[in-house]
């Protein structure tokens, strides 16, 4: 994960994909048919027959409202997705006659997305209809919260990505010596180092605190090294601006941070419920091991970054991101 770039959250159970599981839903469907033959005609309801399968209005419905189609497109986009429902239809059908269905891995596929299906569905009922975060609410984050809006700070960047592969102590040690991101460039160029080059700007409301405390002590030019995965970030910090925002247009930012934070509660309280009365027990399971995470490195130690446990996790103390 970079650790400057802006983190999002979601409301839905972690896993779910929409589109794998609009394709499962299908693939369920064409395995029912199979399993149960002959299928309860609906009269008035059918749309079009491919080979005997009905394509019915409330499939179309639901492709409809997965498309989030407008008022003013429906006749248009109506007539687009039946096309889709046929051809997906058709493909469904030759598939069930080759026996794909009974593939060990499309079976395995199904079952994961069924499971997955049936858990959101639990979730959804049990969490309901929240209510809203009254405007009391909405002020009282955005007061307690002055570094998110009214002090919120924008970062300005360059940076240089390469491959971690080619970070080396010698690439290190040329940054602590350089007084520019663009000696370093220069440096790249002249050891046939592969590289790139972006901008990017980040506020305080997008960054963990412990890292929008760490760019403010820098002065500006800084060098500073990520490391991600099998990529390498060369970054300095160009800039540094005020950037504050009123309660006006920090109001509905706010407002869904504080739906999925308590959705996110709701949740996280019902699976340790669920937790605490099973019988877990766990298998065959290797010793555990530490994931990989960025690290953050100084390319001169007394003022950058001190690694990777500057950086929090915890989207709740984070406060609303994204806010322009």
């Amino acid at each position: 994960m970079n650790l400057l770039h802006k983190q999002r959250w979601s409301v839905h159970v972690p896993g779910l994909n929409s589109r794998m599981l609009c394709s499962a839903l299908v693939l369920l469907t064409a395995v029912g048919m199979a399993a149960c033959g002959n299928k309860e005609k609906k009269a008035g309801q059918a749309l079009a027959s491919v080979n005997g399968e009905e394509i019915t209005v409330l499939q179309l419905n639901e492709e409809m409202q997965r498309a989030n189609v407008q008022a003013a497109q429906q006749d248009a986009a109506s007539k687009q997705l039946l096309e889709s429902l046929i051809d997906r239809q058709l493909l469904l059908n030759e598939a069930v006659k080759e026996k794909m269905d009974r593939d060990p891995k499309v079976v395995q596929a199904v079952e994961r997305a069924k499971s997955l299906i049936i858990a959101q569905a639990y979730m959804q009922k049990k969490i309901g209809s929240l209510p809203r975060p009254g405007k009391a609410e909405v002020e009282a984050y955005f007061e307690k919260n002055p570094q998110y809006f009214t002090q919120r700070k924008q970062f300005d960047m360059r940076e240089l990505i390469i491959a971690s592969a080619d970070m080396n102590d010698a690439l290190k040690a040329a940054m602590d010596a350089a007084k520019s991101l663009d000696e370093v460039a220069a440096w790249l160029d002249t050891h046939q180092v592969k590289y790139g080059r972006t901008q990017l700007s980040r506020s305080s409301a997008d960054l963990a605190p412990e890292l929008s405390g760490k760019l403010l002590a820098m002065p500006k030019g800084q060098l500073f090294i990520i490391r991600e995965g099998d990529r390498t970030l060369l970054i300095s910090l160009a800039d540094i601006k005020d950037s504050p925002v009123t309660l006006a247009q920090a109001a509905p930012q706010i407002e869904q941070f504080l739906t999925n934070k308590k959705t996110k509660d709701v949740a996280d309280a019902e699976l340790k419920r669920l937790r605490a009365t099973a019988k877990i027990e766990y298998l065959n399971q290797p010793a555990a091991g530490k994931d990989a995470a960025s690290t953050v490195t100084p390319a001169t130690p007394a003022s950058a970054p001190a690694g990777p446990a500057a950086v929090s996790n915890d989207v709740n103390e984070r406060g609303a991101a994204g806010l322009k």
